[in-house]
């Protein structure tokens, strides 16, 4: 069978897709593209009947923000997908500042408008990133926007599930607290994501590839979920000019 071609958008959309769970509430903040991508594509597979929240789009049930946060706050958000600009070994991750000194960093980001709480009410949280190097996967985030692990007596209603990269798919051991790397990306090798990872990735010995996608899960990427983000504005032009190119 010859090798279907993809690019890692499309693939880290298709992972995402993969843990959405049918009659779930799961959802995604502004500016999450790839996220978006993965919640159209589950309902339009396995979850037809999941509850999917896509903020600042037509996808959105709320009349404000501050609505969603509620629904956060009582519980009842079964997945959220975050990025960070560093994310450390321990699930925390940054998306303040970058550098030693907490007075004068060498770069100021906007921050994350609810990702922290959220971080700590979603049941699961999956983060991501585009880029797999060593500036991004650090044994250290220079600020912890929102913590991987909470100490016993902090009310938390959820945990992080997974990290999810163009290389490789990491599990969150929350008995131990930290990341272990779950399945490398073919064809990367256990050598490529250690080379690019600036922690120590919990495993010995061999690992699991990431199983590639599927014939039907990419038609239905390009040829329904494509239009449909497209049609109603959901990140059209970066729907138009990523998935199926």
């Amino acid at each position: 069978m010859t090798a279907l071609a993809y690019n890692d958008s499309e693939y880290i959309a298709i992972l995402m897709s993969r843990e959405v769970r049918d009659g779930e509430v799961s959802a995604c903040g502004a500016l999450s593209q790839i996220p978006a991508a993965a919640l159209l594509l589950a309902q339009a597979t396995h979850a037809p009947n999941a509850e999917i929240i896509l903020l600042n789009t037509v996808f959105r049930p709320f009349g404000t923000s501050r609505q969603f946060h509620f629904l956060c706050q009582r519980g009842e958000l079964g997945l959220f997908f975050l990025s960070g600009v560093q994310i450390d070994r321990h699930a925390n991750y940054n998306l303040h500042q970058l550098g030693p000194d907490k007075q004068h960093p060498t770069a100021r980001f906007p921050g994350g408008y609810g990702g922290g709480m959220i971080y700590y009410m979603a049941k699961r949280t999956i983060l991501f990133r585009t880029e797999h190097t060593r500036r991004t996967f650090v044994e250290r985030v220079d600020y912890i926007s929102s913590a991987g692990s909470s100490p016993p007596d902090t009310i938390r209603g959820g945990h992080p599930h997974q990290v999810i990269t163009p290389k490789a798919v990491f599990g969150f051991d929350r008995a131990a607290g930290i990341l272990r790397l779950q399945s490398v990306h073919s064809p990367y090798t256990l050598d490529d994501i250690r080379e690019n990872t600036g922690f120590d990735l919990g495993v010995d010995g061999a690992v699991d590839t990431t199983p590639v996608p599927t014939q039907e899960e990419l038609r239905v990427l390009r040829e329904v979920v494509r239009p449909k983000m497209i049609s109603t504005g959901t990140y059209g032009a970066w729907a138009e000019k990523t998935i199926g190119v």
